[in-house]
């Protein structure tokens, strides 16, 4: 199953790096494989949630533009792979991101030169929930919607953790579906652990020229397949011992067996 062989193999890339940003890789990694899936080779995927940058690794090695060796790399000095996405080096990761809020305005802005040179290829980008707390998200929604920008597709990791607390409590839930409706997007909620749903959903806003920009609200879990890091917090930065680590493998055999 991939969902199981790329989590073995991004929770390997954790405890080889002794580092953290473990459930937060865990909670978008479906949908990075849902849409490296669906998009076309010349089109791209903006991780704006830069700190899951090993989900984003993981899944260029498993298309092919990052080798096995590279891949022993992360996080270690000189490396190409470091702990938050740099530009320069692969073609899927066109801009350097990591400080949250900026993956969106860029992805907008992509989307407008496409448009204006009548190129029909979709720009896609990850965000966290957290990051929809974020002024320039505001800002690019309002120019998305300003400029018909239907050739893009946001899709938000609706984990609802961020770095201090749950999102309810920080700012309040910004990723929900009645505040995009009301700024203009065409909007759908799935189950963000559904390939299936999630496939169904990115064919549906590439089909679809509403004239809107599109965003789908990913209901994930933090850490899913791994018991004990599942809606905790502290997972979004703790790294593994080996004990935790063969614990959270057998986890994953557990819940992608059954």
């Amino acid at each position: 199953m991939k969902q199981l062989d790329l989590r073995r193999r991004l929770l390997k890339l954790y405890f080889d790096a002794k580092c953290g940003h473990i459930a937060c890789s865990l909670s978008c990694l479906d949908l990075l494989i849902a849409l490296f899936g669906q998009k076309k080779e010349d089109e791209r995927v903006i991780l704006s949630k830069g700190h899951a940058a090993g989900a984003l690794y993981v899944m260029l090695n498993h298309i092919g533009e990052i080798s096995d060796n590279m891949l022993t790399t992360f996080y270690q000095n000189g490396t190409k792979l470091s702990a938050h996405p740099s530009a320069n080096s692969f073609t899927n990761i066109p801009f350097a991101l990591g400080s949250l809020g900026h993956g969106f305005p860029i992805a907008s802005g992509m989307a407008k030169a496409k448009k204006i040179n009548r190129d029909s290829d979709f720009v896609y980008v990850l965000m966290s929930d957290g990051e929809t707390n974020e002024g320039t998200t505001w800002e690019a929604a309002h120019f998305a919607v300003a400029n018909r920008l239907d050739n893009l597709i946001v899709i938000i990791d609706r984990n609802r953790l961020q770095g201090f607390g749950g999102t309810d409590s920080v700012l309040g839930d910004t990723a929900a579906v009645e505040k995009w409706q009301a700024i203009g997007f065409d909007v759908q909620e799935v189950d963000g652990h559904d390939l299936k749903a999630l496939e169904k959903s990115i064919q549906r806003c590439k089909q679809e020229n509403l004239g809107s920009p599109h965003v789908i609200i990913a209901n994930t879990i933090k850490g899913k397949g791994v018991d004990y890091m599942e809606n905790k917090m502290e997972w979004h930065y703790l790294p593994m011992n080996e004990e935790q680590y063969e614990n959270a493998i057998l986890s994953l055999e557990k819940v992608y067996y059954a």
